[in-house]
């Protein structure tokens, strides 16, 4: 009799992965996911395989661990472990095999062995790899999303926006996630191999790596370089002459290839946003649903007393003191889970269930968490409710709801304080799903309305000062401030564009029923959003009368010149501030506005929009009317995952009001949603102009399903 003989083995790399939502991701490995069977053919000659007489074990390698699966010829899988089950086919001389996987299994990359023992024989072969995946389309994954559509956006979408600016002057960023980028998820894995946890135990980072609140810790701490061979590292000094500047970077690829290039050296430089974009790729590559969240006016509150000081000078110039501050804008990434971790032990709010969905974890490096820099994951829910869970969840409550104490001194000494409790997480957001590019206000997630009480909430031995809304006996104290007899209001009259005008008004109010002799103090500065204001470039300073009990409306205007020739542009923000004096009682009221200058935009327009096909000629055309009085030079780039094999990168000038129009051409190489996007770097004027077009890619018509020739 002829001894059964194995051919050879098919992954059905394509099948399988269009079945476990893989498809499109680039690897040197079969992509699966957890909790799901996957399907093998072994291809055999020599005598028919008999279940009774022969024996196929599968062994499944993950670094030092190992499981044995008996190949079944029937029954059914369990799903709390590994089994195969045998199917025969027509042919008599191929088998088909479903592996089962838990849907606990650790994410990495994983080796398959088959032994098959015949009468008298022992034979071992090397299947090959797969790598294992999340799959939040698994009700039994712990990453488990029940929205096909919430699915699509938070895993599947390659593209997004990341929202700067200031909550007045919202700026739309385009950003390519990349992670169907060829070799991308290869690197996402080899991120988690490098981390310390790994390098100090391997067998323990493995067993962990089942648990996506355990990943997503591991990722915060990689995707910054500070405590290991992270991907990132931050500048926020605005000297970028040595790298690449933060505001430059427009997709995670470039990125993580380089990193991965350069022997997982840090990569410069970077901030907030580029942090949290870049770990949204590697959480949307790992199978957890993830999305980009910025917190406008976000608190780093470094001594946890949820009071940031902001000191002015009696002319309204704002001062350097202090670690605290206030960010114009942090961003950071939501990833959804369970928490089972807190089921138990947090009073009212336990119980199964009760923190599970979205948990901030932030990359980017302010506090340390655990000994490392990182934050999270924090449950959203438990941020609203004021509750002290793991982790780090009062220092994101502070980073939306502390007080802001603004201070007039002079010569060390207090003139006058005021309190804004409002400034602080005045707009938390995201993009909305679905293919419209549009903002989606989720303050409500994090805060409800409060009444501006404190509370002291005490969790675990530590005291935590939040904010309450409502009044308890022996706990919260009140916060008020005195009704001044004067009031100062700054208001924009339109949202600054860079090339145009600052047009403002200071809006004064006489409270008292006598006339007033005042003083004008009106003073703009540059800075960064993340720190305190540079140097003056504007100030007014005038006398002014007011009657009894009146308002007195005074407009301003700082010209494109006074303000372009100090750079107040691109990522660079004005800080605007009045000082109303009154000169009897020289008692004095303080306001100020943080906003940034737009750029002007690039136009993207693609031909024939809705009839663009797979794998077919397609043609774009970006489109810029210079607005200003002069020639401006720069670099244009142009990008698209799924669209572009190669950036389009160009050199121009264009001449004042002159309108450029170039094409782009591109084969689009991916069905689905994508996006083209652009930039243009002028070189003199220190602003980065953009745009960005959507398209639906459609396959062929001899692709679709039931179509034949």
């Amino acid at each position: 009799m002829d001894e059964l003989k194995l051919r050879n083995v098919h992954l059905q790399q394509v099948q399988n992965q269009i079945r476990h939502n893989t498809d499109g991701l680039s690897s040197s490995t079969l992509v699966l996911r957890r909790g799901q069977p996957f399907t093998i053919l072994i291809n055999y000659d020599g005598r028919t395989y008999d279940p009774l007489k022969d024996k196929l074990v599968f062994r499944i390698v993950l670094g030092p661990l190992s499981e044995e699966v008996p190949v079944s010829a029937s029954g059914n899988p369990s799903p709390s472990q590994w089994s195969a089950i045998l199917k025969m086919s027509a042919s008599g001389h191929t088998l088909t095999i479903s592996l089962y996987t838990p849907a606990s299994s650790p994410v990495g990359v994983y080796t398959l062995h088959l032994r098959v023992e015949t009468c008298g024989s022992i034979k071992k072969y090397v299947l090959g790899q797969f790598t294992l995946l999340c799959n939040p389309w698994c009700q039994a994954d712990s990453v488990f999303l029940p929205s096909e559509n919430l699915r699509n956006e938070y895993i599947r979408n390659d593209f997004g926006l990341v929202f700067k600016g200031s909550p007045s002057n919202i700026e739309s960023r385009p950003w390519s996630f990349d992670q169907y980028e060829k070799g991308i998820l290869d690197i996402c894995m080899k991120l988690l191999q490098l981390s310390p946890q790994s390098q100090a135990n391997e067998t323990k980072d493995l067993q962990n790596r089942s648990n996506p609140v355990y990943i997503s810790r591991v990722i915060s701490a990689m995707v910054n370089f500070e405590d290991d061979k992270g991907v990132l590292m931050g500048n926020w000094s605005g000297k970028y002459s040595d790298d690449v500047n933060p505001s430059m970077w427009s997709g995670s690829a470039d990125i993580l290839r380089q990193w991965a290039k350069i022997q997982f050296s840090p990569v410069k430089y970077r901030q907030s946003w580029v942090f949290a974009a870049v770990m949204c790729t590697v959480m949307r590559a790992l199978g957890i649903p993830t999305r980009v969240v910025t917190n406008f006016n976000s608190a780093h509150d470094t001594n946890a007393n949820m009071v940031i000081k902001e000191y002015y000078s009696e002319k309204g110039k704002k001062l350097s003191a202090g670690r605290d501050s206030v960010w114009n804008f942090h961003v950071w990434v939501e990833s959804w889970m369970k928490r089972p971790d807190l089921d138990e032990g947090y009073g009212v709010y336990g119980g199964y269930g009760g923190y599970d969905g979205w948990q901030v974890l932030d990359p980017t490096t302010q506090e340390i968490s655990t000994g490392m820099y990182r934050c999270g994951p924090a449950p959203v829910k438990a941020v609203n409710e004021k509750v002290n869970a793991p982790y780090d969840v009062p220092f994101v409550y502070a980073e939306i709801n502390a007080d802001v104490h603004k201070i007039i001194i002079r010569d060390g000494k207090i003139l006058a304080t005021s309190v804004d409790k409002d400034r602080v997480g005045a707009l938390i957001c995201t993009k909305c799903p679905g293919p419209a590019m549009l903002m989606q206000d989720i303050t409500a997630e994090y805060k409800t309305e409060m009444d501006g009480m404190l509370c002291i909430f005490r969790n675990n031995g530590r005291h935590i000062k939040m904010r309450s809304d409502s009044v308890r006996v022996g706990g919260p104290i009140c916060v008020t401030t005195v009704r001044q007899g004067v009031g100062v209001s700054i208001e924009l009259l339109k949202a600054p564009v860079v090339g145009e005008n600052l047009s403002f008004i200071v809006k004064i109010t006489n409270n008292m029923a006598i006339p007033k002799l005042l003083r004008k103090h009106v003073n703009a500065q540059n800075k960064e959003y993340n720190r305190d204001p540079t140097g003056t470039f504007w100030e007014d300073h005038d006398d002014l009368k007011i009657g009894p009990n009146q308002t007195v409306t005074v407009q301003h205007e700082i010209s494109f010149t006074e303000y372009m020739r100090n750079k107040a542009m691109e990522d660079c923000l004005v800080n605007l501030a009045v000082v109303i004096e009154d000169r009897m009682s020289k008692e004095r009221a303080l306001a100020s506005e943080e906003f940034n200058i737009s750029s002007p935009a690039l136009n993207i327009q693609i031909h024939n929009v809705y009839s663009v096909i797979i794998n077919t000629d397609q043609v774009a055309t970006v489109t810029f009317t210079n607005p200003f009085n002069f020639a401006v030079s720069g670099d244009l780039i142009v990008a698209g995952s799924g669209l572009l094999e190669k950036k389009v990168q160009m050199r121009l000038t264009i001449q004042p009001r002159e309108t450029m129009e170039l094409p782009i051409f591109f084969i689009p190489r991916m069905t689905g949603a994508k996006m083209l996007h652009a930039s243009l770097e002028l070189t003199d004027q220190s602003t980065v102009l953009r745009g960005f077009k959507t398209v639906t890619v459609k396959a062929a018509y001899w692709e679709t399903p039931g179509n034949t020739w």
